[in-house]
């Protein structure tokens, strides 16, 4: 499977977050949104990643929408989302649809790749090969360099 790419239209899909609610991505249309998969809940690498966008969120402009997504279980999700105290949501995609649309799907996890989408629903940026540490802070210098962000 191939990631998008930059100017490709990002395909919409429909799940539950962390508490069950339905989620859209053209829910968000309108507004940048960073959609970063990650492998799994409560690992150390995902821990990280969640932590430092968590920590970091005050930097984000408050109309940027920050998803995660990985195929966790929505309850799975819940534990992790309550456990690291979020401040963003969490999307399930058991059926692992999302992860093959948007070409993420490897073994049987969600490889660690983030998406910005602009506020027209086109990618913005791929982010391939993601250190979890500092993350937040790389998506943000480029939300503000592709001007989606003051």
């Amino acid at each position: 499977m191939e990631l998008l790419k930059v100017g490709d239209t990002a395909p919409d899909f429909e799940t539950v977050d962390q508490n069950g609610k339905t989620v859209k991505l053209s829910d968000f249309r309108g507004m940048p949104v960073v959609l970063y998969f990650y492998p799994k809940d409560n690992t150390p690498g995902c821990t990280v990643e969640a932590k430092n966008f968590r920590d970091n969120m005050d930097i984000f402009d408050s109309r940027v929408k920050v998803i995660g997504v990985s195929v966790d279980s929505q309850e799975s999700h819940m534990k992790f989302h309550e456990k690291l105290n979020l401040n963003f949501d969490l999307l399930s995609d058991k059926s692992k649809e999302i992860v093959k649309k948007y070409g993420v799907l490897g073994v049987s996890t969600a490889k660690r790749v983030t998406y910005i989408i602009d506020q027209n629903g086109k990618i913005a940026h791929v982010f391939e090969k993601v250190k979890p540490d500092g993350h937040a802070k790389e998506v943000y210098e480029k939300l503000k360099e592709l001007k989606l962000i003051n």
